[in-house]
C-alpha cells in the first residue's frame, strides 16, 4: 500500500541534516538578530500565504519562508540582551531530546504504551524532590508549565481536603502571586468571594500575621479556609515568602499549603538559594518549572505532592477503553496523575540536557545569574540617574531611571515607558515593567545561560543616557456595556443619583455630564448612622463609597489610620479586580463617626470607570499606593 505521509530513510536524513543547519545558522550569534522584532496585522497577512496548500512544496522553500517571513517576527528569549519577563533559554541537547520525543511522537501517558519515558519521568522528578528536600513518597508529574500545575495543585487540594466543589471552599494568595493562580481557581468553580488576595509586606511578601486573622474571619462566616498559595521567586519583584512561618500557620490551620516555586524553585541547586528556600519542603505541593531556570525549550514544568498518593486520588479514572492500560503494581501511569490523557514525553529533553552537560553546569550557570543580577544593582546604585526601586532576590531587580526636573509620579512613569518602548526598538534587547506600590518601575529579569556583564553594562548605560521621547498617548478603552442590574439597582430600587450631586465629588469632577448620568444610574445612595460599621475588615463585599456628607473613621485591627469627610472615598481596594474578578478583602474596618451620606457603587462599575477615565484612575491608584502599604 502506498503511504502519502511516508518517506524513504536517506529523504529523511536529508531534511533532517537541512532543518539542523538552518537552526544553527539561526542560533550560532544569537546577539547577531535583535531580541524582539514586531509587526502589524497587516504586514503579517501580507508576508504569510493564506492559501491552503492542496499539492506538495519543496521544502527549501518553507524553510526560506520561515527565515524570511515568520521566524524574524518573534522574540529571541535566548539573547543575552533579553531580561524582560521571564526569560526561556533553552539548550540545544534539551531540543535534539524534543525532537527525538517528537519524532518518535512518544504517548508517555501509560506504563503499558511507555515504560522507557515513564522511569525517565521518575527517574527526574527523584533528582527535584531531592534538590528541594522532598520525601520519597511524594509523587510528581512533568506538566506544560507553571500555569497547568498550579492548576493540578489546587484541584489536588481540593479532592483531597473537600472533595466536591463548595461555596464554603476559600483559597489565600497575596497580590504578588502569579495570575495562573486566579485562573486556576477561575476555571476550577471558585466565585470571587472565594479567593482572598491579601496585601504583602514591606518586601512584597505574605505576611502570615494578615493570613491567620482572614482564616478566623472566614471560619466565623462559616466559611473553610482550604488553599494557602505561596511564592518562591515572584514574578513581579522575585520575592520569596515567608515558607516556614506559613507552613506553620497553614499546618496549625489544617489547610493546603502550596509554593509556587516555578521561577525560584530551582535556585534550591545552589547553596545560597537553598539558603532563601528555606522551608519549601514543608509545602503540600510544589510547582516548578524547568523551561526557566533548568534552561528547557518551551513547554516544561511540574508539579511534586508530597503526599504522592492525593495526586493519583485526585485524577485516576479508568473507564473500560483504558482497563487494559491500569497501572500494576510499581507501575505509573502519567495520565493518572494530572489533567492529560494524551500527553508527550517531556522527560526525554530533561534527561538528555542534563547528563549531557551535568547538574554542575546548571548549578553553576544558576549562580552566575545571581552574580550578574548583584553586579547589576551595584551598578544602579552607583548611577546618579538610576533608581534601584527593589533589590536583586532570585535573579530580579527593579529599577527606574530619574530625572532632576520632576519628582511627579506620573510624568516619571512616563518618561520610563517612553524608554522602555524606545528600547526594545533598538534590538539591544528587551526588559518589562511592572508597577511596585503604584510607582512604575523597570524590571530587570537575568536567566539566559548565555548572558555576561556586558549585556548588563549595555541594557543599564542605555537606560541611563538616552533621552525620553513621547510616545503617542494610549486609545481610550470604551466603557463596556452596561451590566445587566439586579432588580433592586434599577428603575424598581433607588432613583438614579442627581448630576449635580456627582459633580460636586472631586472624584468625578472631569466627566460629562452623559458620563455623570450613566455613573448616578448604577449608584445608589445609603444613609450610615454614627456608630456603624460600613465595611468590616476581611468581609468579601466589593463596592465602593465615595461621602457625599458626614465623617467617617478607618482602622486596621485596633490601629486608627485615618479619618474621611465629604468627598473622600474607600473601598477601592477590595472593589478594584486583581485579576480574573478576584480582588482584595476588606482590609481595613470603616465606621462612621457621625450620620454620613454615602454614594455606593458596584466594583464592576469601579472599574470601568477606572479603565475609560484617566483622571478617576489616577485618583484612584494613588490613593492604592498610598493606603496599600497601612493595611
Amino acid at each position: 500500500m502506498e503511504d502519502p505521509l511516508g518517506m524513504q530513510p536517506e529523504a529523511m536524513r536529508q531534511l533532517g541534516y537541512r532543518t539542523v543547519d538552518f537552526l544553527v545558522d539561526l542560533l550560532a550569534d544569537p546577539r547577531a538578530v535583535p531580541a524582539t522584532r514586531g509587526a502589524s496585522p497587516r504586514e503579517m497577512a501580507r508576508r504569510i500565504d493564506a492559501t491552503q496548500p492542496a499539492m506538495a512544496q519543496d521544502f527549501e522553500s518553507i524553510l526560506d519562508d520561515l527565515g524570511r517571513n515568520v521566524l524574524p517576527f518573534a522574540s529571541r528569549c535566548d539573547h543575552p540582551g533579553y531580561f524582560a519577563f521571564v526569560p526561556g533559554s533553552g539548550t540545544w541537547p534539551g531540543a535534539l531530546g524534543d525532537l527525538i520525543a517528537g519524532a518518535l511522537n512518544i504517548y508517555a501517558g501509560s506504563w503499558q504504551e511507555s515504560a522507557g519515558p515513564s522511569q525517565v519521568e521518575l527517574v527526574v522528578l527523584d533528582w527535584f524532590k531531592q534538590w528541594i528536600g522532598y520525601p520519597p513518597q511524594a509523587a510528581g508529574v512533568l506538566v506544560s508549565g507553571g500555569s497547568a500545575a498550579n492548576m493540578t495543585a489546587l484541584a489536588c487540594a481540593r479532592e483531597a481536603r473537600l472533595g466536591a466543589m463548595s461555596d464554603r471552599a476559600v483559597a489565600y494568595i497575596s497580590d504578588q502571586a502569579h495570575s495562573s493562580m486566579v485562573r486556576a481557581a477561575r476555571v476550577l468553580g471558585f466565585r470571587p468571594d472565594q479567593v482572598r488576595v491579601l496585601p504583602v509586606d514591606d518586601d512584597f511578601r505574605m505576611r502570615p500575621d494578615t493570613l491567620v486573622p482572614a482564616m478566623a474571619a472566614d471560619r466565623l462566616a462559616g466559611r473553610r479556609p482550604l488553599f494557602v498559595a505561596a511564592s518562591a521567586g515572584s514574578t513581579n519583584t522575585g520575592a520569596v515568602d515567608p515558607l516556614s512561618e506559613l507552613a506553620a500557620v497553614c499546618r496549625d490551620e489544617n489547610v493546603w499549603f502550596h509554593v509556587d516555586a516555578a521561577y525560584g524553585g530551582f535556585a534550591a541547586l545552589t547553596e545560597r538559594g537553598r539558603g532563601w528556600l528555606s522551608g519549601i519542603e514543608a509545602a503540600d505541593s510544589v510547582t516548578l518549572d524547568p523551561h526557566k531556570w533548568l534552561y528547557q525549550p518551551f513547554e516544561c514544568g511540574s508539579l511534586l505532592v508530597r503526599d504522592g498518593d492525593l495526586l493519583r486520588r485526585a485524577f485516576e479514572i479508568t473507564p473500560d477503553y483504558l482497563k487494559d492500560a491500569q497501572a500494576a503494581a510499581g507501575e505509573v501511569n502519567f495520565a493518572d496523575l494530572s489533567i492529560q490523557l494524551t500527553r508527550m514525553s517531556r522527560a526525554v529533553k530533561l534527561w538528555v540536557s542534563l547528563r549531557y552537560f551535568g547538574i554542575d553546569a546548571f548549578r553553576a550557570t544558576v549562580d552566575r545569574c545571581l552574580d550578574l543580577v548583584h553586579q547589576a544593582q551595584e551598578r544602579i546604585e552607583a548611577s546618579a540617574d538610576l533608581e534601584l526601586l527593589r533589590p536583586a532576590s532570585l535573579g530580579i531587580l527593579c529599577f527606574r531611571r530619574s530625572f532632576a526636573d520632576t519628582d511627579d509620579e506620573d510624568e516619571i512613569a512616563r518618561r520610563n515607558a517612553a524608554l522602555v518602548a524606545a528600547f526594545a526598538g533598538t534590538g539591544l534587547g528587551l526588559v518589562s515593567s511592572t508597577r511596585l506600590r503604584g510607582r512604575y518601575a523597570i524590571r530587570l529579569c537575568v536567566l539566559n545561560h548565555g548572558s555576561g556583564p556586558d549585556d548588563i553594562e549595555r541594557v543599564l548605560h542605555w537606560f541611563e543616557t538616552s533621552t525620553p521621547h513621547p510616545v503617542p498617548p494610549a486609545a481610550r478603552r470604551v466603557l463596556a456595556q452596561e451590566r445587566h442590574m439586579p432588580v433592586d439597582r434599577t428603575w424598581l430600587g433607588y432613583p438614579p443619583v442627581a448630576v449635580a450631586t456627582l459633580r460636586a465629588l472631586p472624584l468625578f469632577a472631569e466627566l460629562t455630564d452623559d458620563d455623570l448620568e450613566r455613573v448616578g444610574r448604577a449608584a445608589e445612595v445609603r444613609v450610615a448612622p454614627a456608630g456603624e460599621e460600613v465595611v468590616r475588615r476581611w468581609d468579601a463585599a466589593r463596592d465602593f463609597y465615595v461621602i457625599i456628607d458626614g465623617t467617617l473613621a478607618v482602622h486596621v485591627e485596633s490601629r486608627h489610620v485615618r479619618d474621611l469627610g465629604a468627598g473622600d472615598f474607600f473601598g477601592e481596594l477590595a472593589a478594584l479586580d486583581w485579576g480574573a474578578s478576584f480582588g482584595y478583602a476588606r482590609l481595613a474596618t470603616v465606621t462612621a463617626t457621625s450620620d454620613a451620606l454615602l454614594l455606593m457603587l458596584p466594583g464592576a462599575t469601579l472599574n470601568d470607570l477606572v479603565r475609560e477615565f484617566p483622571d478617576v484612575e489616577t485618583q484612584i491608584r494613588h490613593a492604592v499606593a498610598d493606603r496599600l502599604p497601612q493595611s
